[in-house]
Formats: structure tokens, sequence, C-alpha cells
């Protein structure tokens, strides 16, 4: 029959063995140090975060475990600690870092609590390793800034339009006719730049709120079994800046066009090869199951402009892409001879409705179906402009609900031979 002292001395063992598990597993490092700062126990994930092996710290001083910069001033913290001990965490508003044994560093947050025993006075740690989450913050920074360039970039643009523009009217003398089309440019450039301030403020709105709600959220998911969450969110925050980076592109590829900056250079390539770089370069954009099947059939040697023909397939291919559900199938096929190289992309959309067919290479114009999908109605019109560059045509068939397909007939640049 147990007694009550057997009883206690078993409960005792129980609690001791379920401490000493959660100390062992625990995904946080956890370092405990004295009064004297002296390493007195370690779990193994703190010797895995700071690179050592069993026992290799014990007994030995915590500014091991800080960088040198910083070993003379934390002596003095921990003096200034001790003086005063409680509960805080560190590193939520300051940059903290720790020294590995290679002597690298990591971006930390620590969480200190204070205790007493028999033995005197300790201090435990808890230890997260932040890398992650300040490669994300930096994303975020890098995102803000070249949104920013990119909107100086525009304006700049605008602006010298408009003093073009305003340069030309006064030339008012030379032609009546030479007025009416300078007035005309001049109220084409208001309405873009009209449109430009809608579309872009609601373009904008949701991929910024996808990734400022993202870059907050991270910082929650710390813990290792919760990386799942954390490369979700990145994940969204990399589409949010793909999203800005695409419309940004749109509105300064119309600019370049109408300036005429754009010039053709055709050059010897591989078909076979470009695009399945570029399908591949695309597949990211693909919803759940969604597959881009590519065939592609040779009678002649190739010469075109790469990348207007990388500009055409990368908008038709993403239109397809944002346009039909997950698990649909994306036909890509091309043929090229010495004179035409011919270009067939079929989606399982949602179609493009009958009254829309005569206005969807328009400047602007999205079909009534669209729906909430991002874009900027651009895309088509630029597509056109490019095919129009090169000498090509460009035509669709589409059945509501169904699917589109885009054929695309264009000039094979073969140097003529004498």
């Amino acid at each position: 029959m147990l007694t009550t002292s057997s009883l206690e001395h078993t409960e005792m063992t129980r609690h001791i063995e379920m401490l000493d598990a959660l100390f062992k597993h625990a995904t946080e490092g956890i370092v405990v140090v004295n009064k004297q700062g002296i390493i007195v126990m370690l779990n193994p994930k703190a010797l895995e975060l700071f690179g050592y092996h069993d026992k290799e710290l014990a007994g030995k001083s915590i500014e091991m475990l800080i960088p040198q910069r910083h070993g003379r001033t934390h002596v003095q913290d921990r003096n200034a600690y001790f003086e005063a001990p409680k509960a805080r965490g560190m590193g939520s508003s300051l940059d903290l870092y720790a020294s590995r044994k290679d002597g690298s560093e990591f971006p930390v947050e620590v969480s200190l609590s204070p205790f007493n025993t028999s033995e005197g006075e300790f201090v435990v740690s808890f230890v997260i390793d932040i890398t992650d989450r300040k490669r994300n913050e930096n994303i975020i920074k890098e995102a803000n800034h070249e949104i920013q360039k990119l909107n100086a970039e525009l304006e700049l643009r605008v602006n010298q339009r408009t003093q073009e523009l305003a340069t030309a009217i006064q030339k008012v003398e030379q032609s009546q006719a030479e007025v009416m089309r300078a007035l005309k440019k001049e109220r084409e450039l208001n309405n873009m730049k009209s449109q430009f301030v809608t579309i872009a403020s609601h373009e904008f709105r949701t991929p910024l709120a996808t990734i400022l709600s993202s870059a907050s959220l991270i910082g929650r998911y710390a813990k290792t079994e919760e990386e799942d969450k954390r490369q979700k969110h990145v994940q969204r925050i990399k589409s949010g800046v793909t999203n800005l980076t695409e419309i940004l592109n749109d509105f300064l590829s119309i600019g370049k066009l109408e300036e005429g900056r754009i010039h053709l250079v055709p050059v010897s390539v591989d078909l076979q090869i470009f695009t399945q770089g570029l399908i591949e370069e695309i597949r990211g954009l693909c919803k759940d199951d969604q597959h881009i099947a590519f065939s592609y059939e040779k009678e002649s040697e190739t010469w075109i402009d790469t990348q207007l023909l990388r500009n055409i397939l990368f908008n038709l291919l993403s239109n397809a892409i944002k346009y039909s559900e997950a698990g649909t199938l994306i036909s890509l096929k091309m043929r090229s001879d010495d004179k035409i190289i011919s270009i067939e992309i079929k989606d399982q959309g949602i179609g493009i409705p009958e009254r829309d067919h005569g206005h969807i290479f328009e400047r602007f114009f999205r079909a009534h179906n669209a729906g909430t999908a991002q874009g900027t109605g651009l895309g088509l019109n630029i597509v056109q402009n490019y095919v129009a560059l090169m000498k090509g045509n460009i035509s669709f068939s589409s059945d509501l609900g169904k699917g589109t397909t885009f054929y695309v007939d264009l000039p094979n640049y073969l140097p003529k031979t004498e």
C-alpha cells in the first residue's frame, strides 16, 4: 500500500519529468544564467540556434552569445538588471542580435524571467530567431521604395508630356489643323491622367492592404511549427508586390509606345527554349492545378524581337490564368515557317460577352463580366500595339462561360539572302 510520502514522491517525479520534457522539446531557445552571468543550463533548441554541442556552453559567460561590439555594455546592462529583476521582453522595438559559435550574427527577440532558488538568483532567457521576420520586413521596405520610385517616374513623364502639349498649343498660328490635333492630344492626356488616378487608387489599395496585413501577422508566428503560416503570408506579400509591379509596367509601357521609344530589333531565337523558359517564369501565377500545355511546330529558323514577343505572350497567358478557374487547362500552340510565326492561346475561362467584342482592345476597357479580378484594362491594348509595331495581326474568338482563344500572326524576320 502506498503511503502519503510515496504518493508525494511519485507526483513530484511526474512533475519533474514533465518539466524536463518541456525544457528539452521547447521550440524556443532557453538559456538559464546566474547572477554572475554564467550559463548554467541550455535546452537543445538554444544549442541549435547558437551552433554549439552539448555542454560546450555550460559554465561559460553569457557574453559568448553576444556580438563582441556589445559585450561591455551587455555586462553593465546585466548587472543593472539584477539590481531590480523583473519579467520583460526585449527586441520588439530594438534591433537585438546574437552571435553563433562561428561568429555569424542573427536577429533575435528575448524574454527575461528572474527566479530564486536555494543556490541563489537566476534568470531564464527565452530566445527566438526572427531572421525570417526581418527578411520579410525588408521585402516590404524594398517594395514601398520601388513603388515610390515608379510613381515619381510616371509623374515626371506626365509633367513632361503636359509641357510638350503646352508648347504645341503656343504654335497655333501654324495651322488650325495642328491646333485641333494638339487640343485632342491634351484631352486624351487629361483623360488618361484622370483614369490613371481612379484606376491606380483602386488597384493599388487591394495589394497594399494584403501586404500590410500579412506583414503584421507574420510576427505572430514565431514558432517552428508555424512555418507554414509564415510562408503563406510571405507568398501573399510577394503576390501583392507582383500585382503592383504589373500595374506600373502597364502604365510605363503605354508611355513608351506613345513616345515612339519602342523599336523593333529582330534576333535569331530558338522559340522552343524561349517559350518554355517564359512558361516556367509565369507558372508561379497559376492557380491550383492549372496547367499550361505547350506545343511547337518548327519549319524554319525564326527571327523576331524577343522582348516584344515576351510581352505579348506574358500578357495573353496571364489573362488566361486570371480569368480561368483552378484546375483548368491553358493551351499554347506555336508554329513557324519562313514567313509567319503563328500563336494560339486557348483557355477554359469565363469568356468575353458578345457586346464587348468590339471594345476589348480599347485602352482602359474591361469586359462587363471581369468582376473583381485585378487589372487596369491596358493589357490587350498594349498587346495590340506591340503586334501592330511588328506588322502582325491579332484576333480572337470567345464563348461566354466556355473560354477564349487568341490568334496572333507575326512576320518571321529572316535575313534576306543574296
